[in-house]
């Protein structure tokens, strides 16, 4: 790629494929397409026929392709020539909660017509420019800031086609147009693939406590016993005022200020509980799948301050604890656990105190041997999970570094 980022030649991005030369043109979305706001059936209609594309299919989609809209909506006469969707035609978001989301915009790469609605505006494509590069170019940083500032509203945001008709961009020859359409559609798959092997392995280390389990108990090898035979509660207070930390369902013990940008403990945290690398923390608060709290292992090696509301246990071995933590990995295991526990309190509050959290039963196995191997292999997928998650990582630093440096 040549590097332009001295601006040697005026008009051009500051990354480029080195055999194209010439400046960019501005021109109008006009120019390239003609715009027109969607359709809406009386819902009588929905549920067979012809695919109709949303904003969902709009904002959840690499490309918006037949097969990958959802809703589908009975024709009638006109609608397709009034509100058909062809190959290379450009979808745009219409009206969003947030600035910052309005105009966002997709394309149709579908031989098969489609309908689109009421809160989408079409750009019927007037054959002139490539589709995959327009996809990327109205992603691209310049091209957001251009289409939001023909947003309007004040609690929900909408863009007209007036709007749209307004938004001028720089755009190069087709050639080089299908260039860098090519290239950014190599990172889009490549992101795609690294996010299927994200998700096969967090299925997998989510799936293996419970079929491991399954297992032992068919042979007799594991038995059902009170986690309070393997798990002691730890009353230790912070007299030390270690720093704060929270639980979180996706990252487990997380600094408060590191993570949430702001710290929510009292001005004093004597009263706080300690956990030490290893110990089992059981937060009472409802979070998304899990409405009776979660459970985690710290991983930290020094020694934490938890807010009093949380119950912290030590397992009586890491290996265990490891176990533990990533069988309440599962929203299932989790709440299978926890509902016999829920004592309601005076107020028709859902509680479970410390102690009561330890009265209820889970498979383990029977020998040391046999905890140790399953926490290793556990330990094993999670760091194939985390080197896979820093790639996917990479990838998008990158996505968003191309997207930055290729358009103008």
């Amino acid at each position: 790629m040549a590097d332009n980022n001295n601006n040697k030649i005026l008009n051009v991005p500051p990354l480029r494929f080195p055999e194209f030369t010439g400046e960019w043109s501005s021109q109008s979305l006009t120019d390239f397409m003609s715009f027109k706001n969607g359709m809406n059936p009386d819902a009588k209609r929905f549920g067979r026929g012809t695919k109709f594309i949303s904003v969902m299919d709009i904002l959840n989609n690499q490309y918006i392709l037949y097969d990958n809209i959802r809703a589908s909506v009975e024709l009638q006469d006109g609608d397709i020539e009034t509100y058909g969707v062809d190959y290379g035609d450009i979808l745009f978001q219409r009206s969003s909660e947030t600035l910052e989301d309005v105009g966002r915009a997709n394309v149709y790469l579908d031989s098969k017509p489609a309908i689109f609605g009421g809160f989408v505006i079409r750009g019927k494509s007037k054959g002139n420019y490539n589709p995959l590069f327009f996809r990327y170019l109205l992603a691209s940083p310049t091209a957001r800031k251009r289409i939001i500032v023909k947003g309007a509203g004040a609690q929900h945001f909408n863009i007209g086609q007036d709007g749209l008709s307004k938004v001028s961009l720089d755009v190069p020859s087709l050639q080089e147009q299908e260039k860098i359409g090519k290239l950014l559609q190599c990172v889009d798959a490549r992101i795609a693939t690294q996010n299927k092997i994200i998700e096969k392995l967090q299925s997998l280390i989510k799936g293996l406590t419970h079929k491991a389990a399954e297992i032992g108990l068919k042979k007799g090898s594991w038995e059902k016993a009170l986690l309070s035979t393997v798990l002691i509660e730890r009353k230790e207070l912070n007299s030390n005022f270690y720093t704060v930390h929270s639980v979180s369902v996706s990252e487990g013990v997380i600094n408060q200020i590191d993570y949430l940008g702001r710290s929510f403990a009292a001005k004093d945290t004597s009263n706080y509980h300690v956990a030490h690398k290893g110990d089992i923390i059981y937060t009472k608060s409802p979070t998304g799948n899990f409405p009776y709290g979660i459970v985690k292992q710290s991983y930290i090696d020094e020694p934490v301050a938890i807010s009093p509301l949380y119950g912290v246990y030590s397992p009586v071995s890491f290996e265990l604890g490891v176990y533990i933590h990533y069988y309440f990995m599962s929203a299932v295991s989790a709440t299978n656990y926890l509902y016999p526990l829920i004592q309601k309190g005076a107020k028709n509050t859902i509680n479970i105190s410390n102690q009561r959290f330890l009265e209820n039963r889970i498979a383990l196995p029977l020998k040391q041997t046999d905890i140790y191997n399953i926490a290793r292999v556990l330990i094993t997928i999670q760091k194939k999970l985390d080197i896979e998650k820093c790639a996917m990582d990479s990838l998008t630093k990158q996505r968003s570094y191309l997207l930055q440096q290729l358009f103008i």
